[in-house]
This record gives C-alpha cells, structure tokens and sequence, in this order.
C-alpha cells in the first residue's frame, strides 16, 4: 500500500507545472520560492479562533451529515444559531477541513452588514468573483451583471462556498440564486440566526449551533482571563459565578475573559455587579442585532418574554399576548426561527439570560409592564397616585414587595395583573378591565369584586390564593371568556355564586384547601370543563347535578371532602 501511495504521489509531482527563475544565486531563489509558497497558501486557510474549545468534535458532526448526501451532489449547509455562539467560527474550522478539495473557494465575511452599504451587493459579487477566479481587477456594473457573471464563472465548476451572517433571502439569491449553477460535489455554508431563512432557500441541511456545555465554558473563560485552562488561586468561585452569569455563549466568555485579565478580585466582582444590570458593550451590540432585525410586532413580543414570561407556558403567555393584540402565533415562531427563544419539553418559554439583559436595558419611553422582584421581601411606599400617569400600562406583576398604600388609579390598559399581597379590599372605582386578560391574587386584601365583575368580558384566567378576606365569588355570568378559575387556601370563602356551573368555556375548576367553603352550584353544564378539584373543602357534602354532556372531564378531585 505505501508503495502505491508512493507512485501516485510521484506521479502528482510529475504533472505540476512549474516556473522558471532567471537568477542563479542561491540565497535569491530561495527567497522567491519562499515567497511563491506563502503566496499560493496565504489567504486560503481562514483564521478561527486563538482558543477553538469544543469545535473540534462540532466539525466532526457537520462532517458525518454532509456524508450522509451523495458526494457528488451540491451540498448546501446551513449553519445557525442565536448571536455569539459561534456560528462563524465554526463554519471557519468546517471550510478550513475541505479547502483542499476544491478547485476554487471563497468566503464572504459580514453579508448582512455590507449589503446595506451602497452598492454592498455588488462589492459581495465582485469578492465572491475575485475569490473564485483569483482577478483582483475584476468589476461589476450592476447586481444583474453580477449574476450572469457569477453563473457563468461557476457553472460546472467543485467550488466550496461560505456565506457568513446572512439575514435576508435576496442576499442569498443575488449571489447564489440557482445552486445547480455549481459543478457536482460543490459545498456552500451559509450562517444566519434565522433559521426559517434556510428554510425559504430549501436548504435542508441544517446544523444548530449549541452553546457550550459548563466544562468547555469554563475553559475557555480560563484561557481568555488566565492564559490557562484552570483558574489563579483565590479566583475559582468568582470564575463559576461568571460562567453562570455568561452561560455557554463563546462571545461573551471571550470578551469579559478578555476584559478580566490580569485585574484584582474586586475589579471582578464590582464588574459582574455592573454587568448583570447593564451588558458588556461589545456582547450588547451583538446580540442587539437580533432584536432590531424585529418588526414592531415581534419586537413588543420579546420585550415581554424577556421581562416579564420567560419561564411561564407558552399556551398563557399566548393569551395575554394576543389580548395585547400582538399575534403572538406567528410572533413567537419568528422568535425560535431566530434562535432568540426556545421552547422547552413542558412547553416553557426560556431565553437566555444575556439576552434577556440586553433587552431589558433597551427599554421603552413609556412604561408599559412593570415586574417587581426583589432580592427579598420588602415594603415599598406607595402613593396613591403612584400609576396615574401610567395610561399605557398592559402589565403589572409583584412578586414579593408589601405595598403600605392602595392605589387610586389602575390602567384599563392592563391585560395581566398579577399582585402578590394587593393592599386593597377592591380595585379603584375607575378601574374597568375590560381588556384584562388574567387576574392573579395571593395573599392580598381582596374581598369583593363588584359589580366591576360584568366589564371583564375578555378574562381567561382568574386566580385567588391565601386571600383571607375573600368570603364570596360572586355572579360571573358575565365572564364567558373564562378558561381557568383557581381559587386556593382562601379559609373564610363561604360561596361559590351558582353562575359558575354555567361558564361555557372553562376548562380548569380548581378549588381547593378552602375549609369554609359550603355552597358550590347546584348544577355544572360545562362542556369543555377537563380538570375539576375541590379537595380539602372539607364542608361540601353534596357534589353538583351534572346538566350537559362532559365528554372533555378527565380528572376529578374530591379527596378531604364529606361528598
């Protein structure tokens, strides 16, 4: 075998073509071939990364699914991901593995960003034609020349191709347009955070870049703050700190690794202070770049996620979304084909906690949701004006601070109202809501509803827990878009109004732990009603007259009950 290796080597050597060099002094031609060396391999290899943790074995599972297709076919790879995960240098590493396979290569560094510029298409044209054909000189006089230049140039040729940080189809197809352009076995990677891109250019090949897991993390934070893979002595529980706060985003380990290097300890913890209120510019920057890519639509999406749902159901922040009238169906894809959040295996909305900084640094002029969560429970002093100049306010949500003052104004804005120990026995006189979408009650002074009740035609969730003033759940006929009534722990609730068995659209009863309670409906005609709980109501005695089919009923709870 070596033998044979040796001959077609041999035979290799024998078929290059060589150049002639006039000058005989020795020193002199060494110097010339040194330089037609370097000239033939520099620029060919791109540079990836000083530390390349873990993309090493990534390489290797972008190379088994690119042979799982027929070699001799083009192979189009779509490589993406959320900002600063390293796509690019990846795609780098991936490109570098195949550079000498191919008769020509290029790589298109920024498409997004250039082809904003004036004539930035036409640069990426004239580069991608210098790449290929090697003519520095070469000019383009219009995007349509550039295609019929490109087509012709490429046509039956093995290129390898690499288009990095693409976010608009036409990029795609004023440099690509038709893949069956490229000679059989050609190669093009194209990087973007959008994934539902890829899909529109019917690249099926796809590879979603993950971020890295803890060990790689802390390795490469290491070598960017350390020089080295294991952190100085003294510095190993800040390090972890910084690696949870960073999470496996290469990006933001590389920068504040950078930034870190060589500083004392408390410039490390005055600076993981400050970053988690306010990014770092350079990770800022970054991954600001997916929220401006937004419409407006979407971009009121994420900014709610990120403050104020992000670990909530995905089926409820739906609904209050879509009572903000934000359609949240089709906004909410766009953000996973965009890699700004995922979806998790109990339906969850989870985005990263960089990127939920960043967006929350960018804010809006007028306040529209409020979230108070506070590193412990304390007591906020409230005036009672305190939100009357809050008209647009949509979402209002305290997780632990004690109110000392009701309010005498509360948006008709506000879609969710979610106040942990609301300090009121009822909701301000002027107080409709009309558009609230879900109402949310634990250990607050609630006791009444009111008539106000009538005017919540659009709620869909009604929640009452550890409410010890709450003695009556009056007449909700009037709510018929409710979906879920929860009502836990309340001690003095003693009736249950008998409107309740007839809420057409409920589909969660849940009531629970409320040992006063005696009077619940005489009759439920609920059709849709798939969960009802009334354990530890330990006074009901007799269960209620079932008025219309339920074929939707699949659990029923009535432990710690005398029925």
């Amino acid at each position: 075998m070596k033998m044979q290796r040796w001959k077609e080597a041999l035979t290799e050597v024998v078929g290059l073509f060589g150049f002639t060099l006039g000058d005989r002094y020795e020193p002199k031609i060494i110097q010339k071939i040194v330089q037609e060396v370097l000239r033939s391999i520099n620029g060919k290899y791109l540079n990836v990364s000083k530390h390349p943790v873990g993309i090493e074995y990534r390489v290797r599972d972008v190379h088994n699914m690119l042979l799982s297709v027929g070699v001799n076919d083009t192979r189009i790879l779509g490589i993406f991901g959320i900002g600063g995960v390293g796509k690019t240098s990846l795609a780098k590493a991936i490109y570098n593995s195949f550079i000498d396979q191919f008769e020509g290569s290029g790589f298109l560094a920024n498409v997004r960003e250039t082809s904003k510029q004036e004539n930035g298409l036409i640069q990426l044209q004239e580069t991608f034609l210098r790449k290929i054909l090697g003519e520095k000189s070469l000019k383009v006089e219009n995007i349509d020349d550039g295609i019929n230049l490109i087509k012709e140039t490429v046509c039956g040729k093995r290129v390898l191709l690499l288009l990095d940080d693409v976010d608009q189809l036409f990029q795609i197809n004023n440099l690509l347009e038709e893949c069956d352009w490229f000679g059989f076995g050609s190669i093009i990677f194209i990087t973007t955070r959008d994934e539902h891109l890829l899909t529109s250019y019917n690249v099926h090949l796809r590879h979603k870049v993950k971020e890295l897991n803890h060990d790689e993390a802390f390795r490469l934070f290491c070598w960017n703050a350390f020089k080295n893979e294991k952190p100085h002595n003294g510095f190993v529980q800040i390090t972890k700190d910084v690696i949870r706060y960073n999470g496996g985003l290469p990006l933001a380990l590389t920068v504040l690794g950078s930034y870190l290097h060589n500083r004392d300890i408390h410039h490390w913890k005055s600076a993981l202070e400050k970053y988690k209120r306010i990014p770092h510019n350079d990770i800022q920057e970054k991954l600001r770049i997916g929220y401006d890519g937004l419409e407006e639509n979407e971009k009121c999406i994420f900014l709610d996620i990120a403050c104020f749902f992000t670990g909530e159901k995905e089926e409820y922040v739906t609904k209050i979304l879509d009572g903000c009238g934000f359609f949240p169906n089709s906004g909410i894809k766009v953000l996973m084909d965009k890699s700004l959040i995922i979806i998790d295996e109990s339906r969850k909305l989870v985005m990263h906690d960089l990127l939920k900084d960043t967006d929350r640094e960018i804010g809006t002029n007028k306040i529209q949701g409020i979230l108070i969560e506070l590193p412990e429970q304390d007591f906020i002093k409230l005036s009672p004006e305190a939100f009357s100049e809050m008209k647009r306010l949509r979402i209002f949500i305290n997780r632990n601070a004690n109110f000392t003052r009701r309010p005498n104004y509360l948006s008709n804005e506000l879609r969710l109202l979610d106040w942990h120990g609301y300090p009121s026995q009822s909701f301000p006189w002027n107080f409709h809501g009309n558009k609230l979408i879900s109402l949310i009650m634990e250990e607050s002074l609630i006791k009444e509803l009111g008539n106000g009740m009538k005017n919540f035609q659009n709620l869909k969730t009604m929640k009452f827990v550890s409410c010890r003033f709450l003695t009556k759940i009056i007449d909700v006929l009037g709510l018929q878009s409710l979906e879920a009534l929860q009502i836990e722990r309340c001690e003095n609730l003693v009736e249950i109004h008998q409107s309740v068995g007839f809420l057409d659209k409920l589909d969660n009863l849940k009531i629970n732990n409320c040992q006063s309670l005696a009077s619940f409906p005489r009759s439920l005609k609920l059709r849709y009603l798939k969960s009802l709980d009334l354990r530890f109501c330990k006074r009901l005695k007799k269960f209620a007259e079932i008025e219309s089919e339920m074929k939707c009923l699949t659990i029923v709870l009535l432990a710690g009950t005398t029925i």
